[in-house]
């Protein structure tokens, strides 16, 4: 005949297999979206880094734009007596956008090369 088993060798608070397996994929679920949390908070601490930064890097970009303005005036105002001030105008005109029209191949010649 079957001997019973001894009561003190069986566990106390056994689950049931969905119970344990409910309770793994809440933990998966509430890890998945701590790592998220992690992820973000980490990228937001990078983006705070170079907020400052783009802000005077902008402002720069805004005083070159004014120093380039003024030096086309500059140009189209030296040739006046010359060229009158409309042909000065011109050619400060078309020195500026040769200048951007320059950087402006420079940085696609280099886009294409990154590829």
């Amino acid at each position: 005949m079957l001997k019973r088993a001894d009561p003190s060798l069986e566990p106390e608070d056994e689950q049931p297999i969905g119970e344990v397996v409910s309770d793994l994929v809440e933990q998966g679920k509430a890890y998945a979206k701590a790592e998220v949390e992690l992820a973000k908070a980490q990228a937001l601490a990078k983006v705070s880094e170079f907020k400052v930064p783009a802000v005077l890097l902008f402002a720069a970009l805004l005083f070159a734009q004014a120093a380039v303005t003024v030096l086309a005036i500059t140009v189209a105002l030296g040739l006046e007596p010359f060229i009158g001030i409309v042909g000065g105008g011109l050619v400060g005109v078309l020195l500026a956008s040769g200048a951007a029209g320059l950087l402006a191949w420079l940085a696609v010649k280099r886009l294409q090369g990154v590829k």
